[in-house]
């Protein structure tokens, strides 16, 4: 495990610990519970999902110099991402029309990976450790290991129900590109857009 940052009072290195898995998994779903419930839910189910597949290899964390979890960047490329998993993943805990109902909504919201571009795959910061610079320090972390692949550009997305990221996404230097509309989807993910923001990487 890298670490590629460090500042008082904590630490940013690359990939997860494993003791902090089930953390992890934890503070993922009461991020983005509220766009995950239907494919995902109810949330026992869904943690041990997400526990089961996060891969430390697509994951920054933030880590307090005591061993505290703080919270986690992740990403996607053409070999993998934070939260991956197949169709077998997902039966194994939901069983396969569990799996096959689940899957099929949970590709809409997939995202491609794009030539030069390093996509985000969700950030978020645990409740105590809010305020304290722990998600720009995070989102400083993405730029940071994209320069290293030497991509030109990184690509989130941000809902319209949450503006604290998104406030957060453009004083780092993120600007809109585009804006996808779910329409009567948005009854089942809880947001009636998402916002396609892009930044140009630094070398």
């Amino acid at each position: 495990m890298k670490t590629i940052d460090r500042s008082e009072p904590f630490i940013v290195e690359m990939g997860l610990r494993p003791e902090h898995r089930q953390q992890a998994a934890q503070g993922y779903w009461r991020a983005f519970s509220r766009k995950l419930r239907y494919p995902l839910g109810p949330e026992a189910k869904a943690l041990s999902f997400i526990e089961s597949v996060l891969d430390p290899t697509h994951a920054i964390c933030a880590v307090s110099h005591d061993g505290q979890f703080l919270g986690m960047a992740g990403f996607k490329s053409a070999h993998g991402a934070l939260v991956g998993g197949g169709i077998r993943d997902l039966a194994r805990i939901y069983g396969w029309i569990g799996a096959i109902l689940r899957g099929g909504l949970i590709h809409v919201l997939e995202r491609d990976c794009a030539d030069g571009t390093l996509l985000m795959d969700g950030i978020f910061v645990e409740p105590k450790a809010r305020g304290q610079g722990v998600g720009t320090a995070l989102l400083q972390a993405v730029e940071a290991h994209a320069a290293e692949l030497k991509m030109q550009r990184i690509r989130l997305d941000v809902i319209d129900t949450n503006p604290r990221a998104r406030a957060l996404y453009e004083r780092e230097g993120y600007s809109e590109r585009s804006v996808l509309s779910l329409g009567p989807l948005k009854l089942i993910f809880g947001f009636s857009s998402a916002a396609q923001m892009t930044k140009n990487v630094s070398r």
